[in-house]
């Protein structure tokens, strides 16, 4: 059987190449190499303690389309949009969705989260919940895309704004455990979650790294 390293069926492979070309085209070289730095992390921390997942039941083979559109969409946007808003928004939504991958695919890794709405210990990979390990590694991803713009952006991204974007991705992947409360309620799914975190990244990026 072929392996897929993207990790993408095939709708989400064209829709991410779709998007990566956008970003290219619009953007810059420096946009898509944080693009496909978040593409490789995502997949690293997809495989990433494989067995665990696979014993509780959480792992994810494949992505689908809809997964590719909620995460892709706004950093697609804020990438024709920059020399408007500037890169703050491609930054900040980038380093959202980067903290969201971390905290969901490595967070489940740890002890058992507790639930926002009831602050009980929940279901591993159940949405609207947070754990000590998954808000680490939040921060974490969040801050290899600050640190990623930082080292391909000198002149545009300082030392300090590569913490900011850092402390953007993690408040941007927070909103996204917040509204999953409402996830597990029915209302939304985890697709709208990912692009409400990737929106308030955006918009973070746009009011603090302009």
């Amino acid at each position: 059987m072929a392996v897929n390293p993207t990790m993408l069926d095939k709708l989400g492979l064209i829709l991410a190449l779709v998007f990566g070309l956008i970003v290219l085209i619009f953007g810059s070289l420096e946009f898509f190499a944080i693009f496909l730095i978040f593409l490789i992390a995502s997949v690293v921390a997809t495989k990433y303690g494989y067995a665990q997942k696979r014993e509780l039941g959480i792992y994810e083979h494949e992505r689908s389309w809809e997964n590719v559109l909620a995460n892709g969409l706004v950093p697609a946007i804020v990438a024709v949009a920059w020399p408007w808003v500037g890169v703050g928004g491609y930054l900040g939504s980038v380093a959202a969705i980067t903290a969201d991958k971390f905290a969901s695919e490595l967070g489940v890794l740890g002890p058992a989260p507790r639930s926002l709405l009831t602050l009980k210990e929940a279901k591993r990979g159940e949405s609207g919940c947070i754990s000590p390990l998954g808000t680490l590694v939040s921060f974490t991803g969040a801050l290899l895309i600050g640190i990623s713009a930082h080292l391909l952006m000198p002149a545009q991204i300082s030392a300090w704004q590569m913490i900011y974007i850092g402390l953007i991705g993690f408040v941007g992947s927070f909103a996204d455990s917040i509204v999953g409360v409402l996830e597990e309620k029915g209302i939304g799914t985890k697709a709208t979650t990912n692009a409400i975190c990737a929106i308030v990244g955006a918009v973070l990026g746009i009011a603090f790294l302009r």
